[in-house]
């Protein structure tokens, strides 16, 4: 009888010890336009409509990927993207283009701009989070006139050190190498206006 009360008791506190052991927590991160102080001079008013981007499929997904070493990477399956990088890049790019553009009116849906807009197309080539740190961000770009007019491109390569090795650093380092992008991308637009 001791021993089946032993049993009984066994099973009962390692079943508690299951039912209690919670996987971790997952965090969810978002990137965010940074707060433009100096911009470009005013301009009456200017339309400007992102294309979808595109982004390589090693990063298009929920989880953050960070390179461990050039051919490794790590998939952490607890700290993901609030939303798709798809998203949250042009959504980023055009807040930042209409902080440093003063009158400028930016879309990240192409389909409610018409033929008067400026199309900028981005192309993410390499969107990366190091274990050491460092943030890597390589975009080519292309904003074309209204009416399919001229066509400037470019390409922005900016890399940087995060301020920490937590996640919320490497996603505010993007945010930061996201400006740089935007800069490069307004400097072409206002050209464009400014021949």
């Amino acid at each position: 009888m001791n021993r089946q009360i032993s049993l009984s008791l066994l099973i009962i506190v390692t079943g508690c010890l299951v039912a209690c052991t919670a996987p971790p927590a997952s965090k969810f991160y978002t990137l965010s336009p940074v707060r433009i102080t100096r911009t470009s001079p005013a301009v009456e008013r200017v339309a400007i409509a992102f294309d979808p981007i595109t982004l390589p499929e090693l990063v298009d997904r929920p989880q953050m990927v960070v390179r461990l070493e050039p051919n490794r990477v790590s998939i952490d399956e607890f700290a993901r993207w609030a939303e798709p990088l798809k998203n949250q890049i042009p959504r980023v790019l055009a807040a930042e283009l209409e902080q440093i553009i003063p009158g400028a009116i930016v879309s990240t849906y192409p389909q409610h701009a018409d033929d008067t807009a400026s199309r900028v197309s981005v192309d993410v080539q390499t969107f990366d989070l190091s274990a050491d740190g460092t943030v890597k961000l390589a975009v080519l770009w292309s904003v074309r006139a209204p009416k399919l007019g001229d066509r400037v491109s470019g390409r922005s390569v900016v890399s940087g050190n995060a301020r920490g090795r937590r996640y919320d650093a490497f996603v505010s380092a993007h945010d930061r190498a996201l400006e740089s992008v935007a800069w490069d991308i307004a400097s072409a637009t206002y050209s464009m206006m400014h021949p």
